[in-house]
């Protein structure tokens, strides 16, 4: 037994207008009591923004949703924000993702954060899947609080200061070879805006280079803080059903889509959410 042993977690959070339950003590609840198809009042949005602080990704159950009403979930939020791939050609915000027998790739089938290669990358992603194949296709979730908390202070200490590029190219590329993706540069350590604590902003899909140190350096690096980010502690892994829908915030979270499915279908919609301000370094 731990000699300081951490304060249990309660499995379970009420708000005002839901309810949420937890899946790891680390990252991740399901929540009940709301209907997405709905319009939603002030104090259900409120309670939905405190769930995604408090929690980081959060889960419904048997939601009905189509890309309009996908969209006004979005919008609850703030402004929607228009994917580097294509969207629907009568909803540009939406993004249909699909996998079926004719795919070569699937989106998000390495660990990454949404579009950290935009100069402001997205604040959050929903995502609503109606269709799912008899087995697979789960989605992992990893929390960069923990894995910041993980690190060393030594390793801390070096980071601080120092900022990565992103590049579009690195995860967009395998989709269009001669697309225009973007890239940006942001601090390897963030401070998130809402909750104030640090987060690690480096990912496997899009961080190309630290900037300041060496090129064999950054490599070095990089590819020990992107094994450190996929520590299973860090995780919660969600099981689809029919009509579930994902919020996760961009700015604290990792995610993998595992593509153990082929050839059958998964399918659904997905937006993205802007981020008013963008990455910060720590203070």
């Amino acid at each position: 037994m731990a000699a300081n042993p951490k304060p249990a977690v309660p499995p379970s959070q009420s708000y005002q207008t839901l309810r949420a339950d937890r899946l790891t003590p680390t990252i991740g609840a399901v929540l009940s009591g709301i209907d997405l198809s709905q319009p939603l009042t002030a104090q259900q949005i409120a309670d939905l923004n405190q769930a995604l602080a408090d929690h980081q990704v959060i889960f419904f159950r048997d939601q009905q949703l189509d890309p309009p009403s996908l969209k006004r979930v979005g919008q609850y939020f703030g402004e929607l924000q228009i994917h580097a791939l294509q969207g629907l050609p009568d909803h540009p915000e939406v993004r249909k993702l699909q996998a079926d027998a004719n795919s070569k790739h699937v989106a998000g089938e390495e660990w990454h954060t949404d579009m950290s290669c935009a100069t402001i990358p997205p604040m959050g992603s929903i995502l609503y899947l109606h269709t799912l194949p008899t087995m697979g296709g789960d989605t992992v979730f990893a929390s960069m609080y923990a894995a910041y908390d993980a690190l060393s202070d030594r390793m801390k200490a070096y980071l601080e200061g120092l900022t990565a590029t992103h590049d579009g190219k690195l995860a967009f590329g395998r989709f269009n070879p001669d697309g225009k993706f973007p890239v940006a540069v942001h601090p390897v350590i963030r401070t998130h805006p809402v909750t104030g604590r640090k987060v690690l902003f480096v990912n496997k899909g899009f961080t190309a280079r630290i900037n300041e140190v060496p090129e064999a350096e950054s490599a070095a690096i990089l590819q020990f803080l992107f094994h450190h980010c996929e520590n299973a502690y860090f995780q919660v892994r969600f099981r689809w059903e029919p009509h579930s829908v994902a919020f996760w915030d961009n700015r604290c979270t990792q995610h993998l889509a595992i593509w153990d499915y082929y050839p059958q279908l998964r399918s659904g919609f997905r937006v993205q959410i802007a981020d008013k301000g963008g990455p910060k370094e720590s203070a």
